[in-house]
């Protein structure tokens, strides 16, 4: 019976080498998945080299990615505003034509065209 061991050798990468690669991974030069598969090293390895060596990925620290500036966004939100108090404007303008129409048209018919509620009359028809 033979056994076939073989010794792994441990390597080590100099700490100016880490912190090369940590760059080439925080300037999107290098994806972590390459850098494990051209150095031949551990994507966990490459993790505690990023949190000990970056610069903007720390552990525990969760960053917020925004796609647009916060003042672009400020100034699409005031748009929106105005053109939603318009609409409202208008809605208004809507609402108080139906209710004068109403009240128009129950005077000229003699009848009252509101909705009621049980016994009650509209208030226009009760003056």
């Amino acid at each position: 019976m033979k056994n076939d061991y073989q010794i792994k050798q441990k390597r080590s990468f100099s700490e100016g080498l880490r912190k090369q690669i940590v760059g080439q991974i925080e300037r999107k030069e290098l994806s972590i998945a390459e850098v494990s598969r051209e150095y031949n090293v551990s994507k966990a390895a490459i993790y505690n080299w990023l949190y000990r060596y970056s610069i903007t990925l720390k552990k525990g620290i969760r960053m917020v990615m925004e796609k647009d500036s916060q003042e672009t966004t400020t100034e699409e939100l005031k748009s929106r505003i105005k053109e939603l108090e318009a609409a409202l404007g208008r809605k208004s303008l809507e609402a108080d034509l139906f209710r004068v129409i109403v009240d128009l048209a129950s005077d000229e018919y003699k009848t009252d065209l509101k909705k009621t509620f049980g016994d009650q009359v509209s208030k226009s028809r009760e003056k």
